[in-house]
Protein backbone atom coordinates (compact mmCIF):
# COMPACT_ATOMS: atom_id res chain seq x y z
CA UNK A 1 0.00 0.00 0.00
CA UNK A 2 2.75 2.15 0.58
CA UNK A 3 4.41 2.07 -3.00
CA UNK A 4 0.92 3.52 -4.69
CA UNK A 5 1.43 7.24 -3.88
CA UNK A 6 5.33 6.67 -4.94
CA UNK A 7 3.80 5.29 -8.44
CA UNK A 8 1.45 7.76 -8.55
CA UNK A 9 4.35 10.53 -7.87
CA UNK A 10 6.42 8.86 -10.37
CA UNK A 11 4.05 8.90 -13.10
CA UNK A 12 3.01 12.33 -12.37
CA UNK A 13 6.39 13.62 -12.67
CA UNK A 14 7.29 11.39 -16.04
CA UNK A 15 4.02 12.81 -17.55
CA UNK A 16 5.54 16.74 -16.21
CA UNK A 17 8.60 15.94 -17.97
CA UNK A 18 7.30 14.65 -21.38
CA UNK A 19 4.63 17.84 -21.45
CA UNK A 20 7.52 20.36 -21.00
CA UNK A 21 9.77 18.30 -23.41
CA UNK A 22 6.95 18.03 -26.19
CA UNK A 23 6.92 21.93 -25.81
CA UNK A 24 10.32 22.96 -26.56
CA UNK A 25 10.74 21.13 -29.97
CA UNK A 26 11.93 23.17 -32.66
CA UNK A 27 10.81 21.55 -35.95
CA UNK A 28 9.56 23.26 -38.81
CA UNK A 29 6.93 25.73 -38.21
CA UNK A 30 3.17 24.49 -40.14
CA UNK A 31 0.15 26.17 -40.36
CA UNK A 32 -3.43 24.69 -40.18
CA UNK A 33 -3.56 24.34 -43.46
CA UNK A 34 -0.71 21.87 -43.46
CA UNK A 35 -2.13 20.31 -40.71
CA UNK A 36 -5.43 19.81 -42.58
CA UNK A 37 -4.13 18.10 -45.66
CA UNK A 38 -1.37 15.37 -43.66
CA UNK A 39 -3.55 12.22 -44.50
CA UNK A 40 -3.98 9.56 -41.73
CA UNK A 41 -5.48 6.52 -40.95
CA UNK A 42 -9.10 7.18 -39.88
CA UNK A 43 -8.70 10.83 -41.34
CA UNK A 44 -11.03 12.06 -44.73
CA UNK A 45 -8.85 14.04 -47.65
CA UNK A 46 -9.01 18.20 -47.69
CA UNK A 47 -7.94 20.10 -50.17
CA UNK A 48 -7.33 23.62 -49.76
CA UNK A 49 -7.81 25.94 -52.77
CA UNK A 50 -5.86 29.63 -51.93
CA UNK A 51 -4.25 32.13 -53.15
CA UNK A 52 -0.25 32.29 -52.57
CA UNK A 53 -0.86 35.53 -50.56
CA UNK A 54 -3.18 34.20 -47.85
CA UNK A 55 -0.65 31.42 -47.41
CA UNK A 56 1.77 33.49 -46.65
CA UNK A 57 -0.45 35.68 -44.42
CA UNK A 58 -1.41 32.97 -41.76
CA UNK A 59 1.08 32.50 -39.21
CA UNK A 60 2.37 35.92 -39.82
CA UNK A 61 1.25 37.26 -36.75
CA UNK A 62 4.02 39.61 -35.55
CA UNK A 63 4.14 41.41 -39.31
CA UNK A 64 2.16 43.49 -41.72
CA UNK A 65 1.54 46.73 -42.85
CA UNK A 66 0.17 47.72 -39.71
CA UNK A 67 2.65 46.48 -37.48
CA UNK A 68 5.21 48.29 -35.21
CA UNK A 69 7.86 46.80 -33.53
CA UNK A 70 9.69 48.98 -30.90
CA UNK A 71 13.03 47.66 -28.95
CA UNK A 72 11.39 45.05 -27.11
CA UNK A 73 7.52 45.55 -28.02
CA UNK A 74 5.19 44.53 -30.78
CA UNK A 75 1.91 46.97 -31.32
CA UNK A 76 -1.23 46.33 -33.69
CA UNK A 77 -1.73 49.75 -35.00
CA UNK A 78 -5.65 49.73 -35.79
CA UNK A 79 -8.85 52.62 -36.00
CA UNK A 80 -9.62 52.97 -32.08
CA UNK A 81 -10.83 55.67 -29.44
CA UNK A 82 -8.87 57.57 -27.38
CA UNK A 83 -10.00 60.42 -24.79
CA UNK A 84 -9.23 63.54 -25.06
CA UNK A 85 -8.43 64.98 -21.84
CA UNK A 86 -6.79 68.50 -22.72
CA UNK A 87 -6.03 70.91 -25.84
CA UNK A 88 -4.50 74.03 -26.15
CA UNK A 89 -3.07 76.42 -28.34
CA UNK A 90 -1.68 79.19 -25.63
CA UNK A 91 2.14 78.70 -26.95
CA UNK A 92 3.43 79.59 -23.62
CA UNK A 93 0.86 77.82 -21.49
CA UNK A 94 -0.14 74.89 -23.06
CA UNK A 95 2.78 72.70 -23.00
CA UNK A 96 3.67 72.61 -19.60
CA UNK A 97 -0.32 71.77 -18.71
CA UNK A 98 -0.21 69.23 -21.05
CA UNK A 99 2.60 67.21 -19.11
CA UNK A 100 1.40 68.27 -16.06
CA UNK A 101 -2.07 66.98 -16.44
CA UNK A 102 -0.14 63.41 -18.18
CA UNK A 103 2.26 63.56 -14.81
CA UNK A 104 -1.23 63.18 -12.55
CA UNK A 105 -3.49 60.83 -14.61
CA UNK A 106 -0.16 58.69 -14.68
CA UNK A 107 0.10 58.63 -10.84
CA UNK A 108 -3.56 57.52 -10.60
CA UNK A 109 -3.37 55.24 -13.64
CA UNK A 110 -0.31 54.37 -14.46
CA UNK A 111 -1.19 51.24 -16.96
CA UNK A 112 -3.47 53.46 -18.70
CA UNK A 113 -1.05 54.79 -21.59
CA UNK A 114 -1.32 57.97 -22.08
CA UNK A 115 0.22 60.37 -25.76
CA UNK A 116 1.00 64.46 -25.50
CA UNK A 117 1.03 65.46 -28.96
CA UNK A 118 1.34 68.76 -30.90
CA UNK A 119 0.01 69.75 -34.42
CA UNK A 120 0.33 73.32 -34.45
CA UNK A 121 -1.20 75.65 -32.88
CA UNK A 122 -2.82 72.51 -30.68
CA UNK A 123 -1.01 70.43 -27.67
CA UNK A 124 -2.82 67.88 -26.70
CA UNK A 125 -3.40 65.06 -24.31
CA UNK A 126 -5.05 61.49 -24.95
CA UNK A 127 -5.21 58.77 -22.93
CA UNK A 128 -5.46 55.48 -23.77
CA UNK A 129 -5.97 52.53 -26.65
CA UNK A 130 -9.13 51.19 -26.62
CA UNK A 131 -11.23 49.39 -29.27
CA UNK A 132 -14.50 50.60 -28.61
CA UNK A 133 -15.84 53.42 -28.16
CA UNK A 134 -17.83 52.07 -24.73
CA UNK A 135 -14.44 51.15 -23.27
CA UNK A 136 -13.41 55.04 -23.86
CA UNK A 137 -16.45 56.51 -22.57
CA UNK A 138 -15.73 54.13 -19.42
CA UNK A 139 -12.39 55.49 -19.49
CA UNK A 140 -13.71 59.26 -19.24
CA UNK A 141 -15.83 58.39 -16.98
CA UNK A 142 -13.67 57.27 -14.77
CA UNK A 143 -11.18 60.06 -15.05
CA UNK A 144 -13.93 62.85 -14.90
CA UNK A 145 -14.17 61.44 -11.47
CA UNK A 146 -10.97 61.36 -10.26
CA UNK A 147 -9.87 64.92 -12.05
CA UNK A 148 -13.20 67.18 -12.21
CA UNK A 149 -11.74 70.04 -13.09
CA UNK A 150 -11.04 68.32 -16.49
CA UNK A 151 -14.44 67.20 -16.90
CA UNK A 152 -15.64 70.17 -19.35
CA UNK A 153 -12.76 69.61 -21.70
CA UNK A 154 -13.05 65.58 -22.05
CA UNK A 155 -14.49 63.69 -25.21
CA UNK A 156 -13.92 61.03 -26.66
CA UNK A 157 -12.14 60.89 -30.40
CA UNK A 158 -11.34 58.17 -32.96
CA UNK A 159 -7.96 57.57 -33.55
CA UNK A 160 -5.26 55.26 -34.89
CA UNK A 161 -4.30 53.39 -31.36
CA UNK A 162 -1.66 50.81 -30.78
CA UNK A 163 -2.65 47.38 -29.61
CA UNK A 164 0.30 45.03 -27.99
CA UNK A 165 0.67 41.98 -29.35
CA UNK A 166 3.33 40.55 -27.04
Amino acid sequence: MKKFPCIISFLFFLFCVVSISAQTLDGPVTTIFDDLQLSGYGKGQVIVNQSSAIRNMIGARMHGANVEKTDNETYLKIQGFRTQVFSGNNQRKSKDEAFRKEKEIKEMFPDVPTYVTYNAPFWKLRVGDFRSHEEAYHMMRLLMDAFPSYGKEMYIVKEEIKIPLN
